[in-house]
């Protein structure tokens, strides 16, 4: 039965879609069987392994609105083991059709009960909005993955997060857990980032990930190449780095 994460941020680049890729790369190096959900009407994450949104004729839309099988949305990848359920232009329209719509929050969970049982983890890529679609995303998660970029406000931003995520617990019956924060984009040579890495981990003890991912030219450039990073260059620290974080999922799980 799949592990189901969900990394979330509302506030756009701070490497969620990159975390998302990435992780589920390293997690199949691992040996691990790999869903990636695009939930995002950008669809970053589908462009990033190597589809063009605009030529799939059906994603994750078909599945939330019209009730598609997960089965018809699935595409493999590049990598053995590594699926994407795709997203494209026509999601943008899932929130205003989702919400006459019955269980509209739980949507996505419905749709991924019927292939949990195939991975062994599903990350979920949402929207950096609290919209219809993240609540799918939030609904469907098991544990949270939040990408914390080392700047002045991360700590403000990550209490709101979890404020979010015990809201949703409270008002829609789930559980959801904060798997941990990671710190993204950081630069060991600013002193700030320094500083705001040394304050998250004081705040939130246990909650913070060991791996650590730097600010990273190969990790910019992976996307537009429609590779993960560990095909397009699996020496550079970035890739170091999702290695590492992978390596640590794994170990909490066994833990």
């Amino acid at each position: 039965m799949a592990d189901v994460i969900t990394v979330l941020n509302n506030k756009g680049g701070v490497g969620k879609t990159t975390t998302c890729i990435s992780t589920g790369a390293y997690l199949v190096a691992l040996g691990k069987r790999v869903l990636i959900v695009d939930a995002d009407p950008q669809a970053n994450a589908t462009s990033g392994i190597g589809f063009d949104p605009h030529t799939i004729s059906a994603h994750l839309y078909h599945g939330l609105v019209n009730g598609r099988h997960p089965d018809d949305l699935i595409r493999p990848t590049q990598l053995l083991q590594l699926h994407l359920l795709p997203s494209g232009p026509d999601l943008a329209g899932a929130t205003v059709e989702l919400v006459p719509k019955e269980d509209r929050e739980y949507r996505l969970r419905n749709i991924l009960r019927h292939v949990r049982r195939r991975y062994d983890y599903i990350l979920i890529d949402p929207p950096p909005t609290l919209d219809i679609l993240t609540v799918n995303a939030l609904t469907a998660a098991d544990r949270i993955i939040i990408p914390v970029q080392c700047e002045y406000y991360a700590l403000e931003g990550l209490a709101k997060l979890l404020s979010t995520i015990d809201l949703v617990n409270a008002n829609l019956k789930t559980k959801i857990k904060l798997m941990g924060a990671l710190l993204t984009m950081y630069d060991r040579t600013s002193r700030l980032h320094r500083a705001v890495a040394k304050e998250v981990r004081r705040k939130f003890p246990g909650y913070v990930f060991d791996a650590v991912i730097p600010r990273n030219v190969s990790l910019a450039e992976a996307p537009s190449f429609g590779k993960t990073i560990l095909q397009y260059d699996p020496y550079s620290h970035g890739a170091k780095a999702y290695r590492k974080l992978a390596q640590e999922i794994v170990g909490l799980d066994k833990a």
